[in-house]
């Protein structure tokens, strides 16, 4: 079981770590891991903190994983590989999809990146768009990536 909270500045060095290992196997699958930038040098381009970010915690203490949702757009969700398919994902997206007030939620996933979109489909995610363009983080590479997005449900 994880447990999901607020980040904290004692979170970097993890959330540097599982970004870094689960970064590497996104751009693996979609535009080569020759693309890949660390997070120390990515972040405040692409905006980590301009909302509210979580944390996954294991029942030992550790960071497992973590999201970012600034106003209508999840702009961040990684997991620690060592935990991969064991619901870290799920949990920290439905904790973001709670905790905001937005009726429409939109994030956007790299084509190749199979387990997301099975994630984001899974959790009511529609594909609205793809684009192709320059790659957050790393403009010297082009990318296609999958506008996804999510209603909440009447009522909720």
């Amino acid at each position: 079981m994880v447990t999901i909270r607020a980040y904290e500045d004692r979170d970097w060095a993890a959330i540097a770590r599982i970004h870094d290992a689960a970064r590497l196997d996104e751009l693996r699958a979609s535009v080569g891991g020759e693309a890949f930038r660390t997070l120390d040098d990515t972040y405040e381009g692409e905006g980590l903190f301009d909302g509210a970010v979580w944390v996954g915690e294991s029942d030992e203490g550790a960071v497992v994983g973590f999201a970012a949702l600034a106003d209508d757009e999840l702009t961040w969700l990684y997991v620690d590989p060592g935990w991969y398919r064991r619901g870290v994902g799920r949990q920290l997206l439905r904790h973001a999809l709670a905790a905001t007030g937005a009726s429409c939620v939109e994030c956007t996933v790299l084509d190749g990146n199979t387990g997301a979109l099975a994630l984001y489909g899974s959790e009511g995610f529609v594909l609205r768009e793809t684009r192709s363009g320059r790659l957050a983080g790393n403009e010297e590479f082009r990318a296609t990536g999958h506008i996804m997005e999510w209603r909440r449900p009447p009522g909720r």
